[in-house]
Order: structure tokens, then C-alpha cells, then sequence
């Protein structure tokens, strides 16, 4: 993890060297400041971007991989089991918004 970190910082303090490399340049060849201070905000946000994008690649399952674990505390919306709920009054486990036997609306979540 504190690798990541470094790498991180490694790639930001990159970017920020390479954005005042080309605002240097592009003062240098003429072009408008706002040209050179445009490239340099563009690598600056895109740059992270694109590590983040990457990083999730290598982790398994990335954005939306088809495995079975992930979403909402390991539940997926496809095939997951669900959210289960225990009555609080009567101890009843149920799937909704009241318990079907005595009707209270008392409840919590059973993972």
C-alpha cells in the first residue's frame, strides 16, 4: 500500500514537472500563455485519471469485472443473496419494508 503511495507521488511530482516544462516551452516558441497553462491543467487532471484507471484494471475485477463478490458489502444486484432483515419485536427474519407477522416496522439489517 505505501508503495502505491509513492508511485502515486512519483507520477504527480512528474506531471507538475513536465507541466512548467511545456508552459516554458510554449513561452519560449510564442504561443499564448493560455495555451501553455490549458496543456498543463489537461496533464494535471488527466494524469491521475489515467493511474486510477489503470491501478482498478490490475485489481481483480476492476469497474464492473463479472465476478460474484462486489457491490454493496460483497451483494451483487444479479445473483446476490440480499439484504435480510430480523424483527426487533417478534424476532421474525424477513425480506421488506415491514414484518408479514406482526406487522411492526422495527427492524435490522442481518448480512
Amino acid at each position: 500500500m505505501l508503495y502505491s503511495y509513492k508511485r502515486y507521488l512519483i507520477y504527480l511530482f512528474a506531471s507538475l514537472a513536465f507541466s512548467i516544462g511545456v508552459q516554458i516551452l510554449f513561452q519560449y516558441l510564442g504561443f499564448p500563455p493560455y495555451t501553455g497553462l490549458a496543456v498543463a491543467l489537461g496533464v494535471f487532471i488527466l494524469l491521475p485519471i489515467w493511474i486510477r484507471r489503470s491501478q482498478m484494471k490490475k485489481m481483480k475485477g476492476g469497474y464492473g469485472g463479472d465476478t460474484s463478490a462486489g457491490g454493496f458489502f460483497g451483494f451483487n444486484s444479479e445473483g446476490g443473496s440480499g439484504v435480510k432483515y430480523v424483527c426487533l419485536t417478534c424476532n421474525h427474519k424477513f425480506k421488506g419494508g415491514s414484518c408479514p407477522r406482526c406487522g411492526s416496522k422495527m427492524k435490522r439489517a442481518d448480512f
